[in-house]
């Protein structure tokens, strides 16, 4: 069952890039006390996520911090390192990028897709949401294939 809104979200561990190497850290301490804008996708690098999904939340990233916004997070089932990688070539860092590496987010939140298919096994649905102290307060998940809900400019409507 996927979580919904007025759900608290589960507490995995997370891998955040740090300036020293990757930094473990826990969903329920990173979100709590602050409202986020958290949006997750199918693959770093991959053509969507390159070319409007993150760059969108880029864009975007004042106008959602003038709406009450305290910090935007990526999540994504790829590593830290990847993670970094992605958030630098992007000039995301508006951003804080968050690994997902053993899909234990995606998991716990009822949000994993296959993508066998394309070589990628089991990844995080495209979805976004706006967390504050740790609730969902709106959730936004794609049909596949799809990129309309899970956007900047619709989070910024929903604020």
């Amino acid at each position: 069952m996927a979580i919904s809104v007025g759900d608290k979200l589960p507490d995995v561990t997370l891998v955040k890039p740090g300036a020293e190497g990757p930094e473990k850290i826990q969903s329920g301490e990173y979100f709590a006390g602050k409202k986020v804008a958290l949006f997750a996708v199918p693959g770093a690098f991959t053509p969507t996520c390159s070319a409007r999904h993150l760059p969108g939340y880029v864009e975007k990233a004042g106008d959602l911090k003038a709406k009450g916004v305290d910090e935007i997070a990526c999540t994504s089932v790829n590593d830290a390192f990847v993670m970094d990688a992605w958030g630098k070539s992007a000039d995301a860092g508006s951003v804080t990028m968050l690994a997902d590496g053993n899909a234990e987010l995606a998991e716990a939140l009822g949000l994993t897709m296959d993508g066998s298919g394309f070589g990628m096994g089991k990844r995080s649905q495209r979805y976004s949401m706006i967390v504050e102290d740790g609730v969902v307060k709106e959730i936004n998940v794609e049909a596949p294939g799809d990129f309309n809900v899970s956007s900047a400019d619709h989070m910024l409507g929903q604020l």
